[in-house]
């Protein structure tokens, strides 16, 4: 199995002064992947790795920026030494949940394919308000970063923006959303309204609809 060490992970970081080396903590059969380590990662390590980033967003969701790694580990059923030789800083974890989310959210601009365009375009923003939900809280980890995010964040929402477009174009060559918006103002008003406080999910997806009539208004213009 991946989870050799019962280590807590204060004393990792008491141990190394704040910087964790596994290289002595590891046998060399258990050295993490890296950019510079062509080996393929183990199916065993692969599994951990994913049921890290599913604990995290869950334990995020529910407890945000409080959240405790050694608890993150607790609710995936790995040691503390199992998530840090994964993500050795509690900030490469925030930064691969958040790109995780960004792709899921990407992915699933093609589930509308075959939809009607203007079903297409609004059931693709409703996946923005669980996605913010969970991203609120990532943001104000990364903001914590000496570069606030930045590059992250600007990767992501070009991401976001190229995933969104044909949806948005689709329908504007449909002649049911008004020619003179772009995805980028799109996504600003949806995400806007999914980071209102104290509104439910429910009321929520009916503020984004309420918001996204206005895009017909004089279609195709």
């Amino acid at each position: 199995m991946e989870d050799t060490s019962e280590t807590t992970g204060g004393t990792l970081r008491v141990l190394y002064g704040g910087h964790l080396r596994f290289s002595s903590l590891m046998s060399s059969t258990e050295a993490p992947t890296t950019p510079t380590d062509a080996r393929p990662m183990r199916a065993d390590a692969i599994r951990n790795r994913q049921k890290i980033l599913v604990a995290a967003r869950e334990a995020f969701a529910q407890g945000g920026e409080s959240t405790a790694l050694e608890e993150i580990a607790r609710r995936a059923g790995v040691g503390i030494g199992t998530l840090y030789r994964h993500f050795p800083t509690r900030h490469e974890l925030v930064q691969e949940l958040y790109r995780e989310e960004v792709d899921e959210l990407c992915r699933r601009a093609g589930d509308f394919d075959g939809d009607d365009a203007w079903d297409a375009l609004n059931g693709w923003l409703e996946q923005f308000i669980p996605f913010v939900a969970t991203k609120q809280v990532l943001a104000q980890e990364l903001v914590s970063a000496p570069d606030h995010g930045r590059p992250l964040m600007v990767d992501c929402r070009a991401s976001l923006e190229a995933a969104g477009e044909p949806l948005l174009s689709r329908a504007q060559e449909a002649g049911v959303v008004r020619s003179d918006v772009t995805i980028d103002q799109v996504v600003q008003i949806v995400a806007g309204i999914a980071k209102a406080p104290a509104a439910d999910a429910e009321q929520l997806v009916a503020l984004v609809h309420i918001a996204l009539d206005g895009l017909r208004f004089n279609a195709p213009r």
